[in-house]
């Protein structure tokens, strides 16, 4: 099964955050916790950990791209 996995809430008046870094790549397989990018508030920067294992199938965003809150990042390929 393909699940596209979404950016969470990363504060509480963080409506947007700037892809800084990408930790993984397509075909790579990851774990539950497993930190799939790394974006930048105005007042940090944020690992997002992936809440699913599987195999990365495909990144749906670039370095510096701005996401919001619920905009699907990453595609993998669950068991």
């Amino acid at each position: 099964m393909h699940t596209k996995v979404k950016m969470p809430r990363v504060g509480e008046n963080v409506n947007s955050a700037f892809v800084v870094d990408i930790k993984v790549h397509p075909g790579q397989d990851i774990h539950i916790g497993e930190t799939l990018i790394s974006v930048e508030t105005d007042k940090a920067t944020v690992d997002i950990e992936s809440p699913v294992a599987g195999k990365v199938i495909e990144i749906l965003v670039k370095l510096d791209d701005e996401i919001e809150p619920g905009t699907p990042y990453i595609s993998i390929e669950t068991p």
